[in-house]
Parts: C-alpha cells; structure tokens; sequence
C-alpha cells in the first residue's frame, strides 16, 4: 500500500522552522523536528527526502512568507524614504518583541556558512541579495522624487544598508542593547535625507 500524506505539508514545514530557527541545522535532530512536526520519521522521509531537503523547503518558506512579504509590504509604500524606514521599523520591532531573541532564520544560517553545501548558501545569497535591491530601488526612487540627494550612491548605500540589517538580526540575539537600533535607524534616514 503506498505511502499516503496525512498532513498540512505548509503547516509541519512552519513546525520544523521553528526547531531549525531555534537550535540551527546542525543541532536539530530527527527527534526534535519529528516532534515538533507532530509526524514520525517514516513520514517525515517519505514527505521531504531527507533533513536536508527539509531545511531547504523550510529556508524556502522562511524567505517567501517572512522576507518576501515584508519587502513586498514595503516596496508598496509611496515614498521611498517610508519604505526604507518601516524596513527598519519592522526588523527593530519583530527582534525587540522577540522573546527567544532569534534574530532571522537566514541570517543564522549566513553565519553558518562554511557548513552548508552550495545550493543553501546560493539561496540565502539570493535572499540577501533581495535586501540589497529593495533598498537600492528605493533610493533610486527617492532620487527620482527628490527625497534622496543624487550624491549618494545606491550600490554602494544599499550595500552599507543591507549591512546594517544583517548585523541588527546578529545583535538582537542578545549581543546588544535594543534601545540602540532605534538611533541606527535614525542615522540612516538622516543620512538618506542628505
């Protein structure tokens, strides 16, 4: 009789998220994520292959529910300056609300990187690389508006400023005073003003 699913696939990705999120790839075992995942081993192969794939599908949905969407919400803001600012807002708010101080799940597994094969690193440079061109865009934007001076450079500014992001995810598990993001984010827009 073949295997048969039994399960929200979106919904014990989401559960395994959480595990992988908390504890990293490599300190995630069969037993942590299967009883997260509320599915046995057996199940947990016949549905995703391996913990690998797994931590691949579980990226994946990381990166389009969380990342994508909050770039999405804030590339649809009218002004460039607002877009680049709730970015702030939002990375400062999810971090300090944050209980588990866990920063972002892509980020964790960028500090990681020598240890993981080449097609994860290709999809959190391509996750970061999203960063870069959000905020590139917008200062181009904003330099078509006027908001943003035409001194500064948008490569290199959205370089600096992805930068700045990454390191608030890293800070946030606990290296550093919340309180201290706020005047990052402040700096930043005093910058982009000119």
């Amino acid at each position: 009789m073949p295997w048969e699913k039994t399960f929200d696939t979106d919904d014990v990705i989401a559960r395994a998220i959480k595990v992988f999120w908390h504890k990293g790839y490599a300190a995630s075992s069969m037993a942590d994520l299967t009883k997260a995942m509320g599915i046995n081993k057996g199940s947990l192969y016949n549905a995703f292959g391996s913990k690998k794939k797994l931590f691949v599908r579980a990226l994946q949905q990381y990166d389009r529910d969380r990342t994508q969407r909050t770039l999405s919400k804030m590339y649809a803001k009218e002004a460039p300056l607002d877009a680049i600012n709730g970015l702030f807002d939002h990375v400062i708010n999810h971090n300090c609300s944050n209980p588990d101080n866990k920063g972002c799940l892509l980020v964790n597994t960028a500090l990681d990187f020598p240890h993981h094969d080449a097609d994860i690193q290709k999809m959190v440079t391509k996750s970061l690389d999203n960063l870069k061109d959000f905020f590139e865009a917008n200062i181009i934007r904003g330099q078509s508006d006027g908001s943003i001076p035409a001194h500064i450079d948008p490569q290199t500014t959205a370089h600096v400023l992805r930068s700045l992001i990454v390191g608030l995810q890293v800070l946030s598990r606990g290296a550093s005073d919340p309180g201290a993001f706020e005047a990052v984010k402040v700096q930043v827009i005093d910058m982009l003003r000119g």
